[in-house]
């Protein structure tokens, strides 16, 4: 898969940017509501992408070497889809033709994410705790 092809899998839901929080006793990870201030809400994109790693300690980049680490990304995500051999959802853009059609599918993150810029306290993440049904 070419550079290109890897990183059109990305429906830019903003998911992964979301803070996530893990229990250290069961190793279970739980999303917030708190998004990187990198994050542009209108395009999905981080605004900053190229350089997120060295400007954010922890961003991953995800790459195809990285498919089997995966299991802590939503349901919904397409590189975890691709690693568990699933195939891709029909609002996915790829197959849609629309970037627009993962906010009409309820999974961008554009109509509850709040920037960490936001949030006074990190400490009291587990405040915005959030649930997905998937």
């Amino acid at each position: 898969m070419t550079p290109e092809e890897w990183e059109s899998l990305c429906d830019r839901c903003g998911k992964c940017c979301l803070y996530k929080l893990e229990d250290e006793e069961s190793g279970r990870i739980y999303y917030t509501n708190v998004v990187c201030s990198l994050l542009d809400f209108d395009s999905g994109r981080c605004t900053r992408y190229t350089e997120r790693s060295r400007v954010v300690p922890g961003c991953l980049t995800l790459s195809p070497e990285k498919l089997p680490e995966l299991h802590w990304m939503p349901g919904t995500c397409a590189y975890r889809l691709l690693a568990e051999g699933e195939e891709l959802p029909e609002w996915h853009p790829l197959l849609s033709g629309d970037p627009e059609s993962v906010q009409r599918a309820g999974v961008s993150v554009r109509s509850y994410a709040v920037p960490d810029s936001e949030v006074s306290d990190p400490d009291e993440l587990h405040r915005y705790i959030i649930e997905w049904l998937e």
